[in-house]
């Protein structure tokens, strides 16, 4: 498979997304409303939906619960005809959801992103532009992860991975685990170099080689549960595999507070935020008054 990733990175542009939307948990969250950097009222999945397009990808699947499909095509507003509908017939977890996806990607790379997490980048390039331009110069599959506090293991995958000699924020993969406890984490997930008790989580953004759905049809063929980072921890025992810090954060909609944070993470990134931050301050300065 190594000679398989190589050959999709080096010579043929990610062009393909997929985005997840079919979790219980999930499949309400992309339609909520925000305010974008720009000022204006946009679904949750609109903004995903445009930080994939100006990263340069053409062609969306977008893997939905069955009923759904009108919600989301509203929610998508203006960018409704770049995306094509995928079913995922029965819950099967998030491996299988994105095993649905292999008609749509077929043979390609893909960039693959849940619908759930929302970015905002430091600088003019997009977190999903940075990673797909990682990926095209390393040549290889690369997770996008984000040093994590252990409080928050329950909501993320992790990796174990080793730093690469002069390249900043790059590391190979080790190995994956799926909500790692933080006494499993530190026994088997330290990176040299984080904070005590952080460690690196997935961004919910992968640049994955067709590679991946071969492994997870596999994993379906042989009856057991399709998990996504039991597929990523045998593709970094078959082929190169790579997690980078993106210049950016990712805000999880899905947990408490989530929506809240990320709405303030957008306002203070765009053209309002000097309003936002006095209006913050008065907000502040009433909430001391009422304590005190």
């Amino acid at each position: 498979m190594a000679g398989i990733g190589f050959l999709c990175f080096a010579t043929v542009k990610i062009r393909k997304a997929v985005i997840t939307a079919a979790g219980r948990d999930q499949r309400r969250l992309p339609l909520q409303s925000l305010v974008d950097r720009d000022g204006q009222s946009k679904s949750a999945l609109t903004i995903l939906l445009e930080e994939v397009l100006h990263a340069g990808i053409e062609e969306i699947g977008l893997v939905i619960a069955p009923g759904d499909q009108a919600a989301f095509a509203a929610a998508a507003g203006p960018h409704v005809n770049r995306i094509q509908f995928i079913e995922q017939s029965k819950p099967l977890g998030y491996g299988h959801a994105v095993l649905c996806a292999h008609p749509f990607t077929g043979s390609e790379p893909f960039l693959l992103l849940v619908g759930d997490h929302l970015y905002v980048a430091n600088g003019q390039k997009s977190c999903a532009r940075q990673l797909i331009d990682i990926a095209s110069a390393e040549a290889c599959a690369v997770s996008a992860v984000q040093p994590t506090h252990e409080s928050l293991l329950p909501h993320y995958g992790a990796v174990g991975a080793r730093r690469l000699v002069g390249q900043a924020g790059l590391y190979q993969v080790d190995r994956v685990l799926e909500k790692p406890t933080p006494t499993v984490a530190e026994q088997k997930l330290i990176v040299p170099g984080l904070r005590a008790g952080h460690y690196l989580c997935f961004f919910g953004m992968h640049a994955l080689t067709p590679g991946v759905m071969d492994i997870l049809k596999d994993m379906v063929g042989q009856g057991g549960g399709a998990h996504l980072s039991d597929a990523l921890a045998k593709t970094a025992g078959s082929e190169r595999y790579l997690a980078c810090e993106l210049q950016g954060r990712r805000y999880d909609i899905g947990v408490k507070y989530g929506l809240l944070t990320a709405q303030l993470a957008l306002a203070l990134n765009g053209q309002d935020r000097d309003e936002v931050l006095t209006q913050l301050v008065e907000l502040l300065a009433q909430t001391s008054r009422g304590v005190a």
